[in-house]
């Protein structure tokens, strides 16, 4: 009896959806303070001073604090993946002192007995700036007349990183063609349900400081929070409770939460933060902001024999905990993709610019290596004369299960692209829709339709080599399983969720290898001082690294239990099976040990075999060899109105392999999700500033996401190619969806308009950008000029 495989309801559902869930916001101390942070109405400007006297004076405001009173004890905010001794890691103070570099620094907080009055109090806060000339463009802040952001960082230039596999120019020497494009990766917001949020608690007599904060990495917070503030490790106990949504923003150590610690120690009593929607926007960390100048050289038969990149990441005002990852090794390593590109070179400049920082986000240069290669195969295509399935089918690698070197160095594990691809053809009748495409363009439609053929990086390991590439925390996981006397179950997690299901497949995992009922097992998770170290969640690697950590502490569990059951039957233990959460003697079923009776007798310890130790849990940590490598076939259909632009998405058909799968509905929840937010980008959102570095779309009004009524039904399929990187055969799904849509969806939609020459546009492929083509090509309504 196995519950692996099956789509079991979410057991974490019930209390989440009726409200009966613990976030951040529902902590509540008694004597709790609430704080507010003043932030920089400027992107750039010296703070020539603060005063706060007026702040203080508010009835009910316990205190304020600028930058230079606690800078000390703030410290500065660490970047956690150094690529190289060459890169430049200025100061980053939670609370500015001589310079804001963004609009939305930190320069001042206010702590009052009730929210309404350290809000009000904050707007008393008043500090005299001197306004500097900002720079927000990635390209236009390298020039020598941009203003610079930090002495450290001349030229504006955080890092420059390169790598190379094989020999770019040996590839244009020998193509026939090679195409050029300028492609932009819009800088995106992540927008989770729900803001981040810190509750910081000190107690004087043991000088424990107890945060609960919104974070996907409970240990490395606690870990970071040591590192900037010298409070002892022991001392630190950091609490995730629910967490609604994170997408990687919640990846980071924060300067509100080095704050709130700081103040609630200075003050002697809780201090509670929640971060507005407007300050997520200005605040938290943004995503992408690409500006990539692309080749790709092949021949006319449709041999693509290579590509080259050269990427200007805008890393925003300061480097976050690991935006140098994102896209440097995250994004280089990709751009082989699912095909036999034999030369692949690529340069990124990392570039500090008057802008909100840049760190993961769902995918976390996945996305943007991925639009790119799968971009520039449809420009070669359509640059060559060949349908674009039929260029990717010649360039694929052939299956493969025992490991698939790139050139840029890396390893896959299994993969079978082929396969994908003809699974999304199964589904899809791609001539007939040909066939409907030049009927309906006779009669004045525009229908296109996107190919993304995508692999991906999940579960980053092994920690020696990511060690040796600038990591800065081990990439492994753990688990611990503790089975009590009545046999009932706690799982203590290393990860911690924001919304993926952790509990549930957990719980699956436990009940399917120890036959326990699911409601006898209860996942922990996100604490500090009840869980072991754990790494956390990112990466889509909480079932492929966490997951296998489990499954290792279960078989120990097993092992002991059916030592302790032979020992009690009186058998030799080879003559023991285990099954259904009964232990059987081998051929003869009368004799048997039910799994709560074992684990009754291992804390009994009355007649356990000797030498073992009584009472029965283990603990397993799992540090891969490899990544795992997730791929799929993703195929769009769009419908352009020739009269307004506007972009309509008609069907989208996604093929996945993540491997095995543990729950097929949390899959499909996962592929559902990562798509919608894929759309968003290719269609809707887009982070805008302005010269001064203010920030033009800093709220839902501005900032456009994605809406139900804007999408189709998602038609989802899969293939299913194990790895061998973990027991469980398990690849990560968490971010494929966002990986695959958006060049699915800019491919279609420059399919709908090649018959006019269009080849490329850049995302969000807005009705107004639409419209401004086809006008440009004199096929707009002349009612819309």
């Amino acid at each position: 009896m196995t519950l692996v495989g099956e789509s079991v309801k979410r057991i974490e559902d019930p209390r989440l959806i009726t409200g009966k869930g613990t976030y951040v916001a529902d902590v509540t101390l008694p004597g709790m303070l609430y704080m507010t942070v003043v932030r920089s109405p400027h992107g750039h400007a010296n703070i020539k001073n603060i005063d706060v006297s007026a702040a203080t004076s508010y009835p009910g405001v316990v205190a304020a604090f600028t930058g230079a009173d606690i800078a000390e004890q703030l410290g500065s905010l660490p970047v956690g993946w150094v690529l190289d001794e060459d890169m430049k890691q200025p100061p980053h103070p939670p609370l500015a002192v001589d310079k804001v570099r963004i609009v939305g620094d930190a320069v001042a907080v206010v702590v009052a007995e009730t929210n309404a009055a350290s809000v009000e109090a904050a707007e008393l806060v008043d500090v005299d700036y001197e306004v500097l000339p900002a720079v927000t463009d990635a390209v236009k802040a390298q020039a020598s007349d941009a203003p610079q952001l930090h002495e450290e960082a001349p030229g504006n230039l955080a890092f420059t990183w390169e790598i190379e596999g094989g020999s770019w120019d040996e590839a244009v020497k020998n193509a026939d063609v090679v195409v050029k494009e300028k492609i932009v990766n819009q800088r995106l917001i992540p927008n989770a349900i729900e803001t981040r949020g810190v509750v910081a608690d000190y107690n004087p007599g043991t000088d424990q400081i107890t945060m609960w904060t919104s974070t996907q990495i409970p240990h490395l917070i606690r870990l970071l929070f040591t590192l900037v503030t010298g409070h002892p490790e022991s001392k630190v106990r950091i609490i995730a409770p629910e967490v609604g949504g994170a997408f990687g923003s919640k990846l980071f150590l924060y300067a509100e939460e080095v704050i709130a610690g700081i103040v609630a120690k200075q003050i002697g009593k809780p201090v509670k933060w929640i971060e507005t929607r407007q300050e997520n926007y200005l605040a938290t960390a943004h995503g992408r902001d690409h500006i990539a100048f692309a080749e790709m050289a092949g021949n006319k038969d449709g041999e693509i024999l290579g590509i080259n990149v050269v990427v200007n990441a805008n890393m925003g005002a300061y480097l976050s905990t690991f935006a140098p990852l994102v896209p440097t090794i995250l994004f280089g390593i990709m751009l082989a993709g699912v095909y036999k590109m034999p030369n692949v070179k690529c340069k990124v400049l990392g570039v500090f610019t008057n802008t909100t920082p840049t760190d993961a986000y769902r995918g976390a240069g996945r996305p943007e290596a991925t639009f790119l290669l799968e971009r520039m195969v449809d420009r070669f295509a359509q640059e060559i004369g060949r349908d674009p399935v039929v260029v990717r089918r010649k360039n694929m690698i052939n299956a493969f299960r025992n490991g698939y070197e790139v050139p840029t160095g890396v390893m896959y594990d299994t993969g079978n692209f082929k396969g994908a691809l003809n699974k999304a053809l199964e589904n899809f009748d791609y001539q007939g829709f040909r066939k409907e495409q030049r009927e309906a363009r006779r009669n004045g439609k525009l229908l296109g339709v996107g190919w993304s053929t995508y692999i991906e990086i999940t579960g980053m390991a092994p920690s020696a080599v990511a060690a040796s590439l600038g990591a800065g925390a081990g990439l492994w996981e753990s688990s611990t399983v503790r089975v009590h006397p009545t046999g009932s179950v706690s799982v203590y997690a290393g990860t911690a969720p924001s919304g993926q299901g952790h509990e549930t497949s957990f719980a699956q995992m436990v009940s399917s290898e120890l036959g326990v009922p699911m409601e006898n097992i209860e996942v922990h998770h996100g604490d500090t001082d009840k869980q072991q170290f754990g790494t956390g969640t990112f990466g889509s690697r909480s079932l492929a690294v966490g997951g296998a950590a489990l499954h290792m502490s279960l078989a120990k569990v097993v092992a002991k239990a059916k030592t302790i059951a032979a020992h009690q039957m009186g058998v030799p233990e080879k003559q023991v099976e285990y099954s259904n959460g009964t232990f059987i003697v081998e051929d003869i079923p009368e004799r048997s040990l039910a799994f709560g009776d074992v684990a009754l007798e291992a804390y009994l310890a009355k007649d356990l075999p000797p030498g073992m130790e009584p009472g029965l849990e283990a603990t397993s940590f799992f540090d891969p060899d490899n990544f795992t490598w997730p791929f799929g076939a993703h195929v769009a259909i769009v419908e352009i109105d020739p009269d307004t632009g506007d972009v309509q998405l008609k069907r989208y058909l996604a093929v996945d392999d993540v491997g095995n799968v543990m729950n097929p509905m949390i899959v499909d929840g996962m592929i559902h999700g990562g798509v919608v937010q894929g759309i968003g980008q290719a269609l809707w959102e887009n982070a805008v500033y302005d010269d001064d570095g203010q920030l033009l779309s800093g709220s839902m009004l501005d900032y456009a996401l994605p809406n139900a009524k804007n999408l189709p039904f998602f038609e989802t399929d899969r293939t299913v190619t194990p790895t061998k990187v973990n027991p469980l055969g398990a690849k990560g799904a968490g971010e494929a969806g966002t990986i695959a849509a958006c060049p699915a969806i800019v491919n279609a939609c420059v399919d709908a308009l090649k018959h006019l020459g269009v080849t490329h546009i850049d995302m969000p492929v807005t009705s107004e950008k639409v419209w401004r083509i086809l006008d440009e090509k004199g096929k707009a309504h002349p009612r819309r000029k």
